[in-house]
């Protein structure tokens, strides 16, 4: 997932917009760069590797001011990531430059027409064709010019586009890729997440798909569109509307890293999703735009996800199923798009996703309404193309997660999950009013717990020392936690590049015990519950082999302690609630065994935040 950042007004220096930049780093990239306009004179620098070093090339130039400029950080998809690959991609006179979100699909069939028509390209992207094609259709407006464009391309795409021509104005559109417009006291800005914009804007507005906007130094104008056939309403004002995001939310606040930063901030955020959906043991949601009828008489329920929100979309799972007795089906969203559904009216689709524009997960969003079912989006980023598809969305509130592999997003993923299951299973009349009351006192307690886990991190930091060496993992889990075995692993996966699987145990004897032995390290997840007899024979046939043992413990555990190599323990609390302090423990592991293994962990290689391409 790449990022754009532009700029137009009185003048910005370089160090700042380069600061603006790099506070879409957590996007994921492996090249960057940036062109500015003085006048008609286009200055165009780009670079493989880091922000920093973009940094360290312009130092002689960082005092230096711009009032248009237009940056960008490129996560590789066409071309390796070198110079030439990276962006913004100007067209054959460096006259007109465009930064490029997305994926072209048509690029191939688009760039041969070019060629025989005497362009010459510079680099091996997708994107460079689309600078051309503008310099091809540019007669007397920028703005026509990258309307034509854009009726000829396939794919999706967030791009921001300047030109030496019309040195006093960005032109910006959106097809299934996000874009923010900006506004603040020294102009106008352009973004692909809100982050950039803290440190310069008071004001935003994301643009709606198959918009386009033309933004100058005073006013930004947006045109509600159709991009094929390319048809566009008269232009008006950008409804802009007041940030409220804190400018220290997306800062590290004395931690070294985000991540550890979002794994401490868990106990908030739950209390703020308490606070705001629980009020006087009754779960409210605000603008519920489902019918309660429509819940009363759901079928069957589906989930969509990607990556950690699968796993959060999984632990509902079981939730739902026991506690509003009604089947629930569960798929990661790429799967879920293409496979023949019999999913209809009547059933109710979950979406889950952090930024709410996974292209996989929106597109199952829109193949379930196809059908005629209900969406529910689950989101952190109200605004986002999927809180605008579905039919009713219920906000995460976990604030601006930084950190690629997300912490406090899955928690609170869950625990939104949770809350809509009781309300769900309160519709259906499934769920009696006594266990209701018990289950909501039993997530009360979750934050308390989180804490009581975070207090005792430096235990989780010895352990992970001592399980750094092993080359590779296997977490086990059974029931509601065999989830917490995938999210486990993934995140060891993610951020110490370390190969780990994540099982149900009771399939360990079906291939998985073939792999232990002395140089495999086994996560055992065997909290109190009414599997833990189960589990307790699984870490029995894991040491007879002589595996090395972490497990997941309640505190006063009496058997499974005795066998474990290293024991993190975590409160006891109710079988449901447990991922929400299962998830803490393993976060806090996989961080620690990255750091010391010296990994990028809020960057991890080869990684976005967010994944806006199929």
């Amino acid at each position: 997932m790449c990022g754009i950042f532009g700029y137009v007004g009185g003048g910005l220096k370089f160090s700042s917009l380069i600061n603006g930049l790099s506070r879409l780093e957590y996007r994921g990239y492996d090249s960057c760069g940036i062109a500015s306009l003085s006048g008609n004179k286009l200055f165009l620098k780009k670079r493989a590797g880091k922000i920093q070093q973009l940094k360290d090339d312009l130092k002689n130039c960082q005092k230096a001011k711009s009032s248009l400029a237009l940056l960008h950080t490129r996560w590789a998809t066409h071309g390796e990531p070198n110079k030439s690959n990276a962006h913004p991609h100007a067209d054959c006179h460096r006259e007109i430059v465009v930064a490029h979100n997305g994926i072209i699909e048509n690029f191939l069939e688009l760039k041969q027409s070019l060629l025989r028509k005497g362009h010459k390209f510079t680099s091996q992207t997708d994107s460079e064709v689309i600078a051309h094609l503008i310099e091809e259709f540019y007669k007397d407006s920028l703005f026509k010019a990258t309307q034509k464009a854009v009726k000829e391309l396939r794919g999706s795409f967030a791009l921001g586009v300047i030109s030496t021509k019309e040195p006093d104005k960005i032109v910006a559109v959106r097809f299934q890729s996000p874009l923010i417009i900006g506004s603040g006291a020294k102009g106008n800005f352009l973004a692909s997440d809100i982050p950039a914009l803290l440190a310069f804007a008071k004001e935003a507005a994301h643009l709606k798909d198959q918009q386009m906007a033309v933004i100058d130094s005073q006013k930004a104008t947006v045109f509600s569109s159709k991009i094929r056939p390319a048809t566009f309403s008269l232009g008006q004002p950008a409804a802009l509307s007041k940030i409220t995001i804190k400018t220290q939310e997306a800062e590290k606040n004395g931690y070294e890293h985000f991540m550890l930063k979002e794994i401490n901030e868990q106990p908030a955020v739950l209390r703020k999703i308490i606070s705001s959906y629980i009020k006087k043991d009754t779960i409210c949601f605000p603008d519920l735009g489902i019918s309660k009828e429509y819940l009363r008489k759901t079928r069957k329920v589906y989930v969509a996800a990607c990556g950690t929100a699968y796993h959060a979309g999984y632990v509902a799972k079981y939730f739902i199923e026991k506690h509003c007795r009604i089947p629930v089906e569960i798929d990661t969203s790429s799967e879920f798009r293409y496979r023949s559904l019999t999913s209809g009216k009547g059933d109710l689709l979950i979406a889950v996703s952090q930024s709410g524009e996974t292209a996989d997960t929106l597109a199952a969003t829109r193949e379930a309404k196809k059908r005629g079912a209900k969406v529910l989006t689950i989101c952190n980023v109200l605004g986002s193309s999927l809180s605008k598809e579905g039919d009713a969305t219920i906000a995460t509130l976990a604030g601006p997660e930084i950190g690629v592999a997300s912490t406090k997003a899955y928690t609170a993923q869950i625990f939104c999950l949770y809350l809509f299951g009781l309300y769900l299973g309160k519709q259906k009349t499934s769920l009696r009013p006594g266990d209701f009351r018990r289950l909501l006192k039993e997530l009360a307690k979750v934050p308390a717990c989180q804490k009581r886990i975070l207090a005792n991190s430096s235990r989780v930091k010895k352990i992970a020392k001592k399980f750094s060496k092993f080359g590779s993992f296997l977490f086990l889990g059974r029931g509601v936690n065999f989830p917490s075995a995938l999210e486990g692993a993934l995140k060891l996966k993610e951020i110490s590049y370390i190969p780990a699987e994540g099982y149900p145990a009771g399939e360990m004897k079906h291939g998985p015990i073939a792999l232990i032995d002395e140089y495999r390290a086994v996560v055992c997840i065997a909290t109190q519950d009414e599997l833990y007899e189960k589990m307790f024979s699984n870490v029995q046939e894991i040491k007879a082999r002589k595996g090395k043992v972490l497990a997941i413990l309640n505190p006063k555990d009496k058997e499974v302690s005795t066998l474990s190599d290293a024991v993190i323990y975590v409160p006891n609390i109710s079988q449901e609630a447990s991922p929400l302090l299962v998830a803490v423990a393993l976060q806090l592991f996989a961080y620690f065994v990255a750091k010391n293994l010296n990994c990028e962990i809020d960057q991890p290689r080869n990684l976005a935040k967010s994944v806006t391409v199929e």
